[in-house]
Parts: structure tokens; sequence; C-alpha cells
């Protein structure tokens, strides 16, 4: 059987104790810190902000996809517009604004 005597000085037990000592009360103040209310919302808050920004770039994204998707269409490669596509969306555009002017007058009067 092993011999498990300890071999240290009482003055090495005493440096012992005092460095766990300081090990546990860094760890424990580690912990207050990490349990504070204040350290908990911020924590919240910081995922808050990081889910909106992650949502609002994944939207920006789509977004810029769809308006390079009817910037093709209406604009040639050259950058001129494409007035066989332009006048009719035009057309549309100004015919729902009318109908859309005309019903609210209609329903105010």
């Amino acid at each position: 059987m092993a011999d498990t005597a300890d071999t240290r000085t009482p003055a090495q037990i005493e440096a012992d104790i005092r460095r766990r000592r300081a090990v546990l009360a860094e760890t424990l103040d580690e912990i207050g810190v990490r349990v504070h209310p204040k350290t908990i919302v911020g924590d919240a808050k910081a995922k808050v902000v990081a889910n909106v920004d992650h949502t609002l770039g994944r939207a920006y994204v789509r977004v810029n996809r769809v308006v390079s998707d009817v910037k093709v269409r209406f604009v040639d490669e050259e950058g001129a517009p494409r007035m066989e596509r332009v006048v009719p969306a035009a057309l549309l555009v100004v015919g729902v604004v009318g109908l859309l002017t005309v019903t609210a007058r209609r329903r105010k009067g």
C-alpha cells in the first residue's frame, strides 16, 4: 500500500491554503458577476440585438436580391430603361393609384 503521508511543512500547508482561498474567492466573485441581475439582463439584451442584427441582415439580402431582379426586368445590360416594360408598369401603377383615389373619395362622400 502506498504511503499517503503529507510531507509538506506547516508553512507550505498554510501557503497552499491561502492560494486555494484566493482561487476560491476569485471563483465566487466570477459566479456573483454571472448571476447578478444586471449581467443576466445585459446578456439577454446582447442576444436580442444579435438576433435582430442577423434577421435584419437576412432581410437586407432578400430585399437587395428582389431589387436586383426587378432592375434586371426594367433595365437592359447597358443601364438604359426597357421602355416596353416600363410603360405598361407605369400605366398599371397610375391605374391602381387612380382606382384607390376614386374608392377613397366615394367612401368619404
